[in-house]
């Protein structure tokens, strides 16, 4: 017998949430395929009007509001499975306000657990930045496998996690929205979206998806109702199994918060809300990770990493695990920081924070992120391209002289890993590439999108990696050359 929460959850996925436009996947996927490719757009003239899978704004809406709903029934709901405290209903629940509306209230960002039985299978994709038609691809490679069933996971031990970026830099971001929530809607507590540095309202004004949305829609579009569902997304979902967890998001590291209570608690699906972070507390009480950084930075890094109380994404500093960045070669220092961007973080550094994220049984093995990447060649876009789309830093046979090696050399010499199985190692630190239909998938000329599956198991050293690739149709259409 379901319980009530669970009741609750199947009532909202089977009567909040019907689509008289697109019933099916096989609705929504033959719609999606005749929409031009990303790549064949990019250097045309901007119009007055975009193609879209989604005419009528009213439908995204529908689904936003069903997921709304849901975000207020179902795991968020139950005080139990929030770690100090769940946050007021008439902030964080109040879908008609917003920290970017007036009168504000609180921005509230939050991580998230998800613990799972040995044996479960986690899948887990990068960047879309508005690839509609790789987004599409991967799901129709997972209905052909049986994993899922049009939109619903087909087995009780499979899950999604998307790692952030899913709009902005392409014209079709409301398109993987619109795919985003109807996964969730269909799978409530399987499905889990990270949040991206590109999940703020700041970001979709200046990069795109903003723009594409008034194309598209005109003065139907609704802003707020976007820039509100960003605010259900973690910035940080710990994957775990027993008692190891991955560290999964968008950016980096954050040692202003630390999870150990939150993966000791009880609750598969947990919550806590990042509050105070404290990154001037931290390197106080951890002066190892100082000693990691470069000696010129060192003043600057402890004067510029101090406790904040977040007002937004980006104020009064950038969140960590939205946009932090992680060094290539092991001989760089343990801490350092990129103007533009935010800290980065090498080896030694990474698993100082990693240690002090344990909890009293609780392990943080590692992390599975993206968001590190360029339009230009450089020598991360070398390493994904060559890694088949996942790249392991700090790898033992690389090293900063053979920055620019060729795949050939990475691979033979440098010994990357770029087979379909991966084995995790601890403290190992992995970046998913950006989907192809993009400009970073022309400016890199790779036209494969990657999906990694997760294979929990007893102990942390049965943990398997498989690396699905996949070549996206729609890139055939290219002009030659491109």
């Amino acid at each position: 017998m379901l319980s009530l929460g669970m009741a609750q959850i199947a009532l909202a996925e089977q009567g909040t949430f019907r689509s008289g436009e697109y019933p099916t996947f096989a609705h929504w996927r033959a719609a999606c395929a005749k929409l031009p490719s990303n790549r064949v757009l990019l250097g045309q003239a901007a119009t007055t009007k975009l193609e879209t899978a989604l005419p009528a704004f009213e439908e995204v809406a529908k689904a936003l509001r069903a997921a709304f709903e849901l975000f207020k029934i179902g795991s968020m709901n139950s005080a139990s499975n929030w770690v100090g405290g769940k946050p007021k209903v008439a902030e964080f629940f109040d879908t008609n306000r917003a920290y970017f509306l007036r009168p504000p209230i609180p921005f509230q960002p939050f991580a998230q657990k998800l613990q799972v039985p040995p044996g479960s299978e986690v899948i887990f994709h990068g960047d879309f930045h508005g690839d509609i038609h790789s987004f599409i691809a991967m799901l129709d490679s997972l209905n052909k496998d049986g994993t899922l069933d049009g939109f619903r996971l087909a087995k009780p031990n499979n899950y999604m996690v998307f790692l952030g970026d899913y709009t902005d830099r392409g014209n079709y971001g409301i398109e993987v929205l619109y795919t985003l929530l109807r996964l969730k809607l269909a799978n409530p507590e399987h499905v889990f979206m990270a949040r991206g540095n590109h999940e703020d309202v700041q970001m979709i004004s200046t990069y795109g998806f903003l723009a594409e949305c008034q194309k598209k829609y005109a003065t139907k579009f609704e802003p707020a109702l976007i820039g509100r569902l960003y605010d259900f997304f973690p910035v940080v979902i710990y994957v775990g199994s027993g008692s190891d967890f991955i560290q999964c998001n968008h950016g980096g590291m954050e040692p202003g918060y630390l999870p150990g209570v939150l993966l000791d608690a009880r609750p598969s699906v947990g919550y806590q809300l990042l509050g105070q972070v404290t990154g001037g507390a931290f390197l106080a009480g951890h002066p190892d990770l100082l000693k990691t950084a470069d000696i010129s930075r060192r003043d600057f890094l402890k004067t510029t990493i101090r406790d904040y109380t977040p007002l937004a994404p980006m104020s009064p500093m950038i969140n960590g695990f939205m946009w932090n960045d992680f060094t290539v070669f092991a001989s760089e220092p343990g801490l350092g920081y990129m103007a533009g961007r935010g800290f980065v973080y090498g080896k030694a550094g990474t698993r100082i924070v990693l240690d002090a994220s344990a909890g009293a049984t609780a392990r943080v093995r590692g992390v599975f992120r993206a968001h590190q990447h360029s339009s230009a060649v450089n020598p991360m876009m070398r390493r994904l391209i060559a890694g088949n789309g996942l790249f392991r830093h700090w790898h033992e046979h690389d090293s900063l002289a053979r920055a620019n090696a060729t795949a050939t050399v990475l691979r033979s010499e440098c010994k990357l890993e770029h087979n379909s199985e991966r084995l995790l190692k601890d403290g190992s630190v992995w970046t998913f590439n950006v989907a192809p239909d993009s400009y970073y998938g022309r400016g890199n000329n790779y036209k494969f999108d990657t999906y990694g599956v997760l294979t929990t198991g007893n102990a942390f050293a049965d943990w398997k990696l498989r690396v699905v690739n996949q070549a996206v149709p729609i890139l055939k259409s290219l002009p030659a050359g491109q």
